[in-house]
C-alpha cells in the first residue's frame, strides 16, 4: 500500500531550461558526491502548485557519455527514494553530479546527504 502511494507521489522532471536557470539563481546545498538547488516555485507559473519536479544535470567534467548517464541514472534513485518523503510540494529541485564522487560513493550515503541537504535548504 505504501509504495502505491509513493509511486504516486512521484516527482515530476524539469525539462525547460528556463526551469533549470531559475533554480541556479536560487538555495543550493553541496554534499559530497553531488549539488543539490532547490527553489519553491510562484503561483504565477504553469506547473502543478502541488507537485514536486526535480532535474539531473552532469557536465563533462564527470566523463564521457557512459560515466554521465551512470552518474545521472543514480542521482535518479537517490531522488526516487527521498524526494517523495521529505520534498516539499511546489518546489524544485536540481540534482548535479560530481566528477569522481557521484559514480563511487555508496548510495546509502548519498541519499542520507540527500535527506540532511533538504532539511537544509527548507530552513
Amino acid at each position: 500500500m505504501l509504495k502505491a502511494v509513493l509511486r504516486m507521489m512521484r516527482p515530476g522532471t524539469l525539462k525547460k531550461r528556463a526551469d533549470f536557470l531559475r533554480a541556479a539563481r536560487a538555495r543550493r546545498a553541496p554534499v559530497t558526491a553531488f549539488l543539490v538547488q532547490a527553489r519553491q516555485r510562484s503561483d504565477s507559473e504553469d506547473a502543478d502548485p502541488d507537485a514536486i519536479r526535480v532535474g539531473f544535470t552532469c557536465s563533462k567534467k564527470v566523463g564521457n557519455a557512459v560515466a554521465r548517464n551512470r552518474a545521472k541514472r543514480r542521482l535518479r534513485e537517490v531522488a526516487r527514494a527521498i524526494l517523495p518523503l521529505e520534498g516539499r510540494a511546489g518546489w524544485d529541485y536540481v540534482l548535479i553530479g560530481k566528477a569522481g564522487d557521484t559514480a563511487t560513493h555508496p548510495m546509502e550515503a548519498m541519499k542520507a546527504d540527500l535527506s540532511r541537504a533538504l532539511r537544509k535548504l527548507h530552513k
